[in-house]
């Protein structure tokens, strides 16, 4: 019977298209990278434009969504209870969205903004100071966090409130659609996410595995070799893999709030007895400076890059439009979760904690985390930039911890942080993936599906990093993640098209929260016929 419960088109399909991609990268691993760089360059050079456009009006629409009609809608039954607890609940769709990759970045993306600025900017010039610190809080900032929230609206509305078993994108864009997603169209919009989440989830491998063996390195004096990164890996599965077993109360939960509580405590440390007033003031400085230019920043693409009288950076495609294709590949991802998560709460509660947790916790990581560094480098203390040039960006992160009191200590925390960031978001995407290969999900996925995918995750990753193409992993994942932009856009109308038509049917749309009866709209619309 339980066999019976999954969509094998789509576990099949799925499977399929990563070893259609995997093999001829093993076997061809220089053929293959070439190729893959290529249709990264071609779609991030002529389709920036979209990537920034999806951005910008994913943020907008949200906005509206949750001061609409639509924003009162809960999520549930009239008299039901929120799932989880605020503290909980933030703790769950930040660790999720975020992953290990904030760790790495956090910490260190504002010294290749100080080498290589927007704007045609001097490098390392006054003005490129002020930028270097502000725009790792945009690209992880409100845009970030609304391009991972509109894929939850959809998903959650048909999940908790027209009741459908079903967590998977192809079912949140039936409203458009139609009977469309019973066919093959459904099972390829299924796979492209999968795909996508795959690649994504070997992005943050990359990032985090290295930071861990450095962190590993530093504490024991055991060198970072591929066997390291290759136990590290293994644990991290190990742990996402029983966290995902345990399921969503038992596991994802507790890993969290876990994960928040070692974040607050080395974040709260590094403010405290790092340069607290240096922290506060560049931070504010650059919520300023977002704030003032944020329109500035979310469609600037370097338009006269090909003409002889300007300079080109290839600021836009390197950075801006790599992490909005980024978020975009993730986003199916976390819209699913945090639409699983967020019973009992109104579609506006939904979407304002959602963007608002998320950017409140980028923003402290890289305004403490970042600012640290940038103080170090600027005050002379640490040649931050030097060290990371000669040694990579692993070690100078955690070269950089080193300056702080009770170094040995840090480090050690920090490295325990990094590997449950890490197995925080992959017990997600494990639970997700599972979610979307079955017909029905009633509470929770079969355990030995979550399994399946808990180590499935690992598996691509851990190969290609033996043939040191981890990158070429990240960068046909944000290929392949190009068609999930049109989804985003269905899903978007999917949305309104639904809680719309189910608002104007209710009796109860002029309650501060609205609370749909899809059985009673039914009965009522079978008596009118």
């Amino acid at each position: 019977m339980k066999a019976r419960l999954i969509d094998w088109p789509t576990f099949i399909s799925a499977l399929i298209l990563l070893l259609a991609v995997s093999i001829p990268l093993i076997i061809f691993p220089e053929a293959g990278a070439q190729v893959v760089n290529e249709a990264n360059k071609f779609m991030t050079g002529n389709f920036g434009i979209l990537y920034l456009l999806l951005g910008l009006l994913a943020f907008v629409f949200l906005i509206f969504v949750a001061f609409s009609k639509n924003g009162q809608i809960k999520l549930g039954n009239r008299e039901e209870k929120k799932e989880f607890g605020t503290f909980s609940w933030a703790a769950m769709l930040f660790a999720a969205g975020i992953g290990s990759s904030i760790l790495y970045w956090g910490m260190i993306e504002w010294a290749y903004y100080y080498q290589g600025p927007p704007f045609g900017l001097t490098p390392e010039s006054k003005e490129a100071i002020s930028w270097a610190s502000t725009y790792g809080i945009f690209h992880w900032g409100p845009i970030a966090w609304a391009i991972y929230t509109l894929p939850a609206l959809p998903i959650a509305y048909f999940y908790y409130v027209r009741k459908k078993p079903v967590l998977k994108i192809s079912e949140a864009v039936r409203p458009v659609l139609g009977n469309l997603v019973d066919t093959p169209l459904g099972v390829v919009i299924d796979v492209l996410f999968m795909f996508g989440l795959m690649g994504g989830a070997g992005t943050t491998l990359a990032l985090g595995t290295p930071m861990i063996a450095e962190g590993i390195h530093d504490l024991t004096g055991i060198p970072v070799t591929l066997g390291l990164k290759a136990v590290i890996m293994l644990i991290c599965t190990a742990i996402f893999a029983i966290s995902s077993y345990s399921g969503l109360s038992r596991g994802i939960k507790v890993l969290s709030d876990v994960n928040l509580w070692l974040a607050i405590f080395i974040l709260a440390f590094i403010f405290i007895l790092g340069p607290t007033v240096f922290i506060s003031e560049t931070t504010f400085t650059s919520i300023g400076l977002i704030l003032d230019n944020f329109f500035s920043m979310a469609t600037w693409l370097e338009p006269f890059r090909n003409m002889g009288a300007f300079t080109e950076t290839k600021f836009p495609e390197s950075w801006t439009v790599f992490y909005w294709a980024w978020w975009v590949v993730y986003a199916p991802f976390v819209g699913l979760f945090v639409a699983r998560i967020s019973r009992g709460r109104t579609i506006k509660e939904m979407i304002l904690g959602t963007m608002i947790y998320g950017t409140i916790g980028s923003l402290l990581f890289f305004g403490i985390m970042g600012n640290f560094g940038l103080y170090l480098q600027l005050s002379g203390a640490f040649d931050v930039i030097g060290f990371m040039n000669e040694f990579g960006a692993p070690a100078a992160i955690i070269a950089i911890l080193h300056q702080l009191p009770m170094s040995s200590i840090i480090v050690g925390i920090f490295t325990v942080l990094a590997i449950v960031f890490l197995a925080t978001t992959f017990d997600s995407s494990s639970y997700i993936l599972a979610s979307v290969v079955q017909k029905t999900v009633q509470s929770e996925p079969l355990k030995w599906n979550r399994l399946f995918w808990a180590f499935t995750l690992c598996l691509l990753p851990l190969v290609l990093m033996f043939i040191g193409d981890l990158e070429v992993l990240q960068t046909a994942s944000i290929v392949a993640g190009f068609p999930v932009i049109f989804i985003m856009f269905l899903l978007a109308w999917s949305f309104l098209k639904a809680s719309n038509n189910d608002i104007r049917a209710s009796k109860d749309y002029q309650s501060p929260t609205i609370h749909i009866n899809r059985k009673e709209i039914l009965e009522k619309q079978k008596k009118e016929k």
